[in-house]
């Protein structure tokens, strides 16, 4: 049973002998590092305006079977040798959704506004809901 979804996917990895985590895609049953100068995180590939063709066509370097890949990254003790798949987020902006949201953006809007006056963020509070 096949664990991952058909389509262009590009993730991240912790691969042995590097210092920095690779860019990574699946081509076949084979985890693919994709990392390259100038497009070496997630981010760079996301904000490029190629995204897609870029994950779909860069040469790459097989890792090995994305089955062993996936089963060392959710091991208790994975196997230093075999790479450990990652979040995909690096560097990008998140942002965040639903309710959080609108109480940290309120609370932003009344530190802006405070400016690092003690008094001010409640009074800013108090201002904002009259």
């Amino acid at each position: 049973m096949r664990l991952y979804p058909d389509g262009v996917l590009v993730g991240r990895a912790r691969i042995a002998g590097h210092d920095h985590p690779g860019i990574v895609t699946v081509r076949g049953d084979q985890l693919v590092d994709i990392t390259s100068a100038g497009r070496a995180t997630v981010r760079d590939i996301a904000e490029s305006g190629a995204a897609t063709e870029h994950v779909r066509t860069r040469a790459g370097t097989a890792l090995g079977s994305v089955e062993a890949i996936m089963a060392n990254s959710a091991a208790v003790a994975p196997d230093a040798s075999i790479p450990v798949l990652l979040s995909p987020i690096d560097l990008q902006a998140i942002k965040a959704s639903g309710v959080t949201f609108v109480v940290s953006l309120l609370e932003r809007v009344i530190e802006e506004q405070a400016r690092g006056i003690s008094r001010g963020p409640r009074h800013c509070a108090r201002k904002s809901r009259s």
